[in-house]
């Protein structure tokens, strides 16, 4: 399966629509985060990412 990022909130999945903000995914997108405990993570916070997950950096 081919790995597609949500355009909103940049989750990662192999769906073709987010599971969270049921919108269409995308292909197109680079970086790579993952996020363990988004409460104390400044990346986390200044991405206002607030689920734990990997998440890309840039959606296209």
């Amino acid at each position: 399966m081919v790995t597609k990022a949500c355009t909103r909130c940049h989750r990662l999945m192999e769906e073709e629509r987010c599971a969270i903000c049921n919108i269409p995914s995308s292909k197109n997108w680079s970086g790579f985060l993952i996020v363990l405990d988004p409460e104390n993570s400044g990346i986390a916070k200044e991405l206002n990412i607030n689920l734990p997950g990997e998440y890309a950096l840039r959606v296209r």
